[in-house]
């Protein structure tokens, strides 16, 4: 378990699977998670990815955000790609909709990263994002991530296509 200012990173528990559903499926937050089309997800599908984030085996490691004032889950966060070679990986994190815009998000993302850098001595953090996504934005920018990219109508959403914005961070630049 590491610690911020307002969350903490833990395992997540099995009996968390409902939660997790409720706040993947609130309106308009999968659309800012997910490139592929956006479709019902099951509660076996759910509970099959918690299960193999409880029984870790690698260094993809899958984090549940929980807001340290009210002991609840609020989110998840992880690492979804990791190159040893180059010490780099690409993160990803989402908060249930309540929860934005009230600090948890940078606070979970700058616990994440001290521990990238600090515990598994990685040099370089990636993540992306869909340009309508704002929040996402001043979250990530708020911790010092920097844009490195964009991927010109990279994904097709309501009706039309927007870039995908790549950034990255440096031990270093982490605020």
């Amino acid at each position: 378990m590491f610690k911020g200012n307002k969350i903490k990173l833990r395992a997540y528990k099995l009996d968390e699977v409902k939660k997790v559903l409720d706040l993947l499926e609130e309106e308009g937050l999968r659309e800012t998670l997910m490139g592929d089309t956006i479709f019902p997800i099951s509660f076996e599908s759910e509970k099959s990815f918690i299960e193999k984030a409880v029984n870790y085996d690698g260094e993809l490691f899958n984090f549940a955000i929980e807001s340290l004032e009210t002991k609840e889950y609020i989110g998840g966060c992880g690492i979804n790609n990791l190159d040893r070679k180059n010490s780099k990986a690409i993160i990803g994190i989402w908060l249930g909709k309540k929860y934005h815009g009230k600090g948890y998000g940078s606070d979970a993302l700058r616990v994440l990263c001290n521990f990238m850098f600090q515990e598994m001595n990685i040099n370089k953090i990636k993540l992306n994002y869909y340009e309508f996504n704002e929040a996402g934005k001043r979250c990530y920018e708020a911790i010092g991530f920097k844009e490195e990219g964009r991927n010109r109508k990279e994904l097709y959403r309501h009706g039309r296509y927007y870039d995908t914005i790549n950034m990255g961070l440096f031990r270093e630049e982490l605020k």
